[in-house]
């Protein structure tokens, strides 16, 4: 009987044992029974959390047209999209480093209609310039530093990059660290408009000539979904009236063949319908931040439909 009753322990205390590797102890309330769970196999676990998507924006350049990408990132946070990587061209560059820095869809749009065009327009005799170029450049570097309070591009709320172009090699080269207002003013510096930009032994000229809406480099960052917001002109659709608009509608034709293959690799591409506004027309801005919130919202179920499958949903 005695060997009976040890036997009838021993094998109670294994069970117990056994039973400790499937199941978790949950604290309760006083009083209260404690909780039994199941511990969740690996796969169990990965069906209950949607995947992480990291979503990344590419804003291309187009000078007054980058305006657009401001409605853009409205209707993007509208319906709770945010992006966890930006990567500018140009006036992208402008804008996704205003938005990268903390400035959310509505303090964009406020800026924009504040914004003075000759704070940005600095004026320079190219005769007398060593690099020749219309404008300096200057007046955007300040307008970028003075507005986020020279904060670093390391510093930024989301992980940002702005194009510019080596003039020497034409080799594309992706600022992520430093002074923002140089980054940007280099990624914009579209050649005969601005003058070239000096950074260290090299000088640099916009990265549209290279990236003119750079999606591989925001794949490059580590986006695994991107966003594209194309905003060039298509040539027959902009009538050039001035020397600074001939300069603008050439540079758009020569990236265009660039554009198709770099268009290519985005997740979704958004070409907001500025028609044939000049990327000289400051004046339009409230028309471009409408056709840029349109264009986001006619393709956000296209959006919600890829970023859907891509988390496991």
């Amino acid at each position: 009987m005695r060997n009976l009753f040890r036997l009838a322990t021993i094998a109670t205390f294994v069970i117990v044992l056994a039973g400790c590797g499937t199941t978790a102890w949950l604290p309760g309330t006083a009083g209260s029974k404690p909780a039994v769970v199941a511990s969740a196999t690996p796969a169990e676990a990965s069906a209950l959390a949607p995947r992480k998507v990291r979503i990344g924006l590419a804003l291309g350049g187009g000078a007054a047209r980058g305006f657009a990408h401001i409605g853009v990132i409205k209707a993007l946070q509208s319906q709770g999209i945010e992006a966890d990587v930006v990567a500018g061209t140009s006036a992208g560059s402008l804008v996704g480093a205003l938005y990268a820095a903390g400035n959310d869809g509505f303090a964009l749009q406020k800026l924009a209609l504040q914004m003075d065009e000759a704070t940005i327009s600095d004026w320079s005799v190219p005769f007398f310039a060593k690099v020749a170029g219309v404008l300096k450049g200057e007046g955007v570097q300040n307008y970028v530093n003075r507005t986020l309070g020279n904060l670093t591009i390391e510093k930024f709320k989301i992980p940002f990059g702005a194009v510019a172009t080596d003039l020497k090699t034409g080799q594309p080269i992706l600022f992520q660290r430093g002074n923002a207002g140089v980054a940007v003013r280099a990624s914009s510096a579209v050649p005969g408009v601005f003058q070239s930009v000096r950074i260290g032994e090299h000088y640099y000229v916009d990265g549209g000539l290279v990236a003119p809406v750079p999606v591989r480099f925001a794949r490059q960052m580590g986006a695994d979904f991107v966003i594209a917001v194309n905003i060039s002109a298509q040539p027959e659709a902009q009538a050039a009236s001035s020397s600074v608009d001939v300069l603008l509608q050439t540079f758009a034709i020569m990236g265009q063949t660039i554009n198709q293959y770099e268009l290519q690799n985005a997740d979704i591409v958004l070409q907001p319908g500025l028609g044939a506004m000049k990327g000289s027309d400051f004046a339009s801005r409230n028309v471009a931040i409408l056709a840029g919130e349109q264009a986001a919202m006619a393709a956000m179920p296209e959006i919600k439909r890829k970023l859907k499958l891509l988390q496991g949903n």
